[in-house]
């Protein structure tokens, strides 16, 4: 097995694989084809359903879901070593979303069979199995529940937030403070908040001349996480 630069496998940062020796780990993973995405490509959709689970090498993906009137709310933005896909045999279900690469990413795909033979049938995998899908339900009925009673200053504050605590932070920022840099643009933040764009620019300039967030193109840096968490755990 050939690693890249950074020693990075398709499995080396996927938590439902954190048990396996490395033996175990470079046996699973050279049985485990790649593919790359162009940004807008289409992983998987409603009209093309596969019926696999994805590993996220890099790059990143967004999941998302197109609502009766036509809007594309983002459930998701998938960073690398993220799980995701179509897969009854663990439960696993994405028939109403669609998966579509951010930036250009390389994506590891497992069969139902690779899924059957290597980690339904290890006991350390299907306990992380259920512990990560457990999760990841728990996440969407919050993200659901927020999407429907919180207010969108409440929801920006605590959606950039989360995206902070996945983004990595330098040594300067973590001496100062201050959380990672989140890449994202207005338009995607916006799909994560199920808002216009025009509303979300309007909060992050509000957060922006309070000093709570510095925005340069592209990029987001939370400057005062313990405001935004108060903001965050706004009703009203």
């Amino acid at each position: 097995m050939t690693l890249n630069a950074d020693g990075f496998t398709c499995l080396d940062e996927v938590d439902l694989f954190a048990d396996l020796s490395p033996a175990e780990m470079e046996a699973m993973e050279l049985m485990i084809p790649e593919r790359r995405f162009g940004p807008g490509d289409l992983v998987f959709s409603q009209s093309e359903p596969v019926s696999a689970l994805f590993v996220l090498k890099s790059g990143r993906v967004r999941i998302f879901r197109v609502t009766e009137d036509g809007k594309a709310l983002t459930l998701a933005i998938l960073e690398p070593g993220a799980v995701f896909g179509e897969m009854l045999l663990v439960g696993q279900r994405m028939y109403e979303n669609y998966a579509e690469a951010v930036e250009e990413s390389v994506i590891c795909q497992l069969t139902v069979e690779d899924v059957e033979q290597h980690l339904v049938a290890d006991p350390r995998i299907a306990l992380r199995i259920a512990k990560l899908l457990g999760g990841q339900v728990a996440r969407l009925e919050e993200r659901l529940t927020d999407l429907a009673l919180r207010p969108l200053a409440a929801r920006t504050a605590k959606t950039l937030l989360t995206l902070a605590e996945a983004a990595p932070t330098t040594t300067l920022s973590a001496r100062r403070g201050h959380g990672g840099v989140i890449r994202i643009t207005h338009e995607q933040l916006a799909g994560l908040l199920g808002a216009t764009r025009e509303a979300t620019s309007k909060v992050l300039s509000e957060f922006a001349a309070k000093g709570l967030i510095k925005q340069t193109r592209g990029r987001i840096t939370v400057r005062e996480p313990q405001h935004l968490r108060s903001i965050a755990r706004s009703t009203s």
